[in-house]
């Protein structure tokens, strides 16, 4: 009995680190770091995926969009298995994705909720006990004011800068 050859678990990444964020296309789901984990069970390729939060509009068409884009590279024994413990964190956003984000004129986030002391930042800023300003992602002025806390979906917050006047989003700490 041979055993099927299997495309490598790097090659899979690197499938997947092409596939958009459906509601911010400039970043993949990879640098979004929803995608958690690529492993071979057996003749299964599963991929973990952690949601931006439990509730997230656009969950459904990520699965699908996984789907579709292993099955076009030959993948079609697929499982899509959610985790939602460890919660996802803005933390998890790579260093290339954040830079897309503001390339693309979402302000990225700050900070996020890891156990590593950025928590207490956040909880200052959230409590207005700091002096915490978000960069406009086209002119990098920090004068810049808060228009709504909700943006062009959940997961942003509206925001104006004061000094090129130019309304952005601003991708929420979570």
């Amino acid at each position: 009995m041979t055993m099927a050859l299997h495309p490598s678990v790097e090659e899979v990444w690197h499938w997947l680190s092409e596939v958009p964020d459906p509601e911010i296309p400039v970043i993949s789901l990879t640098e979004l770091g929803i995608i958690r984990d690529v492993e071979w069970r057996d003749d299964v390729m599963v991929v973990t995926v952690t949601p931006t939060y439990s509730g997230c509009p656009a969950t459904t068409v990520i699965n699908v969009d996984i789907e579709r884009a292993l099955a076009e590279k030959g993948l079609a024994n697929v499982r899509l298995q959610r985790q939602l413990s460890p919660a996802w964190t803005t933390d998890w956003i790579s260093a290339e994705g954040r830079d897309k984000l503001r390339a693309y004129g979402i302000a990225p986030p700050i900070d996020g909720t890891a156990a590593d002391g950025v928590l207490m930042k956040r909880i200052d800023r959230l409590s207005g006990r700091s002096n915490f300003m978000i960069a406009c992602p086209r002119c990098q002025s920090t004068n810049t004011e808060k228009i709504s806390q909700f943006g062009s979906t959940p997961c942003k917050a509206s925001y104006r800068c004061t000094d090129c006047l130019e309304p952005f989003d601003y991708f929420k700490c979570i």
